[in-house]
This record gives structure tokens, sequence and C-alpha cells, in this order.
């Protein structure tokens, strides 16, 4: 099977910045002690303080889908519920 990647952003509003900052935290650990977690990354852009640059890979889709449906009812996708997510996927 092929490997999964995600890129893209996220753009946070200045009102949640602390609440998804903090949940990142957790959000990272989680995610790279997942089976099939190749790389995760959340990163601050340096230029823009609501904008956390995302890069992630996977082994393969069941991985990701794994994922995808782990995060739908976390801590993080709560913290998260008013950002903009900028993505693509590629297989």
């Amino acid at each position: 099977m092929k490997k999964v990647i995600l890129k893209g952003f996220i753009i946070v509003p200045t009102a949640d910045l602390s609440a998804v900052k903090k949940a990142l935290i957790s959000h990272k650990e989680l995610t790279r002690n997942e089976p099939g977690c190749l790389m995760f990354n959340v990163t601050p852009s340096e230029i823009n303080f609501n904008r956390f640059d995302v890069y992630e890979e996977f082994i393969n889709k069941t991985a990701f889908e794994q994922h995808q449906a782990r995060v739908k009812s976390s801590a993080w996708a709560k913290a998260t519920a008013n950002v903009q997510r900028h993505y693509e996927i590629f297989e």
C-alpha cells in the first residue's frame, strides 16, 4: 500500500490560540504514538501567529483513516472546532 501524506496549514482564531496550543501538546504525542504514523509536525509560523503548518505521513490509507477517526472525538477536535483548515492529501 502507498504512504499517505497530508500537508497544509491551519488558521487559528486569536481567541482560540491558547486552547489550541495547550491541546497541541497532547495531540502531537498521541498521534506520533499511533500505529502507522511515520511523521507528524504542527509548527507555528514565524510570520503569522495564527497560522500553524501541518505535515503528516502515515504508512498507508488505513493508518491515516484510523488517525482521522480517533481525532474526531478528541480534545484536539474540540479545541480546533473554529480553525480554518487548508490541507492537501497525497496517496
